[in-house]
């Protein structure tokens, strides 16, 4: 299919460029039925209007400021929830309509302050969500002394006029977090403790453990992302670099192989399942890139690195396959469409590879929508894609490609 650039963009602002390793997240988007909600670098929150039969529309409709990189957003028709990296790690509410404050909470008061002034060491909200009268936060904070890492994080659930329904602290890495009506599902990457599961199931209302799962694997890597997919969660495992349907006793249903472990000329290379959604009863797995087990940094390829792959959620069946050309941030899904980012391939830095590709969720590609700069956060809903591009600059061309700006078009 050929590619078409988006209908519309807006300007946000300056951005030193990204360099050809990725940069850690720095902005956000997400999309109602008649908004586009955009959170920059700078700490802006922006809201537009937004129709899909006639495409979006650039007028804004508010513009709140704040002091901190936003880094992850969650909306209703009502209010906008959004987490920042940096400062407090706060967790802004505001109103859809109006951008006023409703209320906020700093995470640090559970997570802790930064142990050095440093982007690696700031408090980090990761990742948002809301389903019945629960807003859910997952926040973590990093530390360092010699040999020794300390991941402090916490999951919060607090009703919707900011008051702490429950609190789980926990020393892991959590990564994503997922919730559909009474469930919370929250992926942790990095479990130093053993005893500490990869992929955790609560209760959305207490808060309560439901169920717990782990890969079982040597190594403090566990879970990349998790999805739910009806009576079942579809989660991308770090721990053996498969992707796994699970109940919601944490019991497997299915399991398949993304990028395991793989002998390719003198090494022995492998791909983490980074992202994974789910779409009309197909669930897509992404992968990442490619490292070995004596270097992060192998010559060889492992041959699913950087893939595309859908299942069908019933029988775990692969349906198609698609080299998505380069990193991903990320994987949504909008009715039967998924979205994948491709920032770049950092080793090779082909500039072509840059764009958002979209799938029909049982058969596959169906068109790519190239991106001079990066793709760093892509959003899906009420009928329009709404794509975060970043400046990037390789570090031996010095040729600045792209620009900090939000591209949007209808879903087609």
């Amino acid at each position: 299919m050929p590619s078409a650039p988006p209908s519309a963009r807006r300007d946000l602002g300056s951005v030193d460029p990204a360099s050809s390793r990725h940069n850690w997240t720095r902005s956000a988007v997400t999309a109602t039925d008649d908004a586009v909600f955009v959170g920059t670098a700078a700490g802006r929150v922006v809201a537009l209007e937004s129709a899909s039969d006639s495409g979006p529309d650039s007028d804004d409709r508010w513009e709140a400021r704040g002091d901190n990189p936003v880094v992850s957003m969650a909306a209703t028709d009502d209010f906008l929830v959004v987490g920042e990296r940096g400062g407090d790690g706060l967790v802004r509410v505001l109103d859809a309509e109006t951008g006023d404050v409703r209320w906020t909470y700093a995470t640090t008061d559970d997570v802790g302050t930064a142990a050095r002034d440093s982007l690696f060491f700031r408090p980090y909200v990761v990742d948002l969500a809301v389903t019945g009268d629960r807003v859910v936060v997952a926040a973590r904070r990093y530390e360092r002394d010699g040999d020794e890492r300390v991941w402090r994080s916490v999951v919060l659930g607090f009703d919707r006029d900011g008051r702490v329904a429950w609190r789980r602290r926990v020393h892991a890495s959590p990564i994503a977090v997922a919730a559909e009506g009474d469930r919370v599902a929250v992926a942790y990457n990095r479990c130093p403790n053993p005893e500490q599961d990869g992929l955790v199931l609560l209760d959305a209302h207490t808060g309560g453990r439901v169920a717990s799962w782990d890969p079982g694997t040597d190594g403090d890597r566990r879970v990349g992302d998790v999805a739910f997919a009806g009576d079942a969660l579809a989660v991308a495992s770090h721990g053996d670099k498969r992707g796994y349907l699970l109940d919601f006793e944490g019991d497997e249903r299915w399991r398949l192989d993304l990028a395991t472990e793989r002998r390719v000329g003198d090494e022995t290379v492998y791909a983490y399942p980074t992202h994974v959604c789910v779409a009309d009863g197909t669930a897509v797995f992404v992968t990442g890139n490619t490292f070995a087990e004596s270097t992060r940094d192998p010559d060889a390829r492992h041959p699913d690195e950087h893939t595309a792959v859908g299942v069908s959620v019933d029988g775990g069946e692969r349906l198609w396959t698609r080299d998505t050309g380069g990193f991903a941030r990320s994987a949504v899904a909008a009715g039967s469409r998924v979205f994948v980012p491709s920032a770049q391939h950092f080793r090779e830095r082909e500039a072509e590879r840059h764009g958002v590709h979209a799938f029909e969720s049982a058969g596959g590609h169906v068109r790519t929508d190239s991106l001079p700069g990066i793709p760093t956060a892509v959003a899906a809903g009420g009928g329009v894609l709404a794509v975060v591009e970043e400046p990037v600059e390789y570090h031996d061309e010095g040729v600045t490609r792209g620009a900090y700006r939000l591209r949007t078009r209808p879903i087609r």
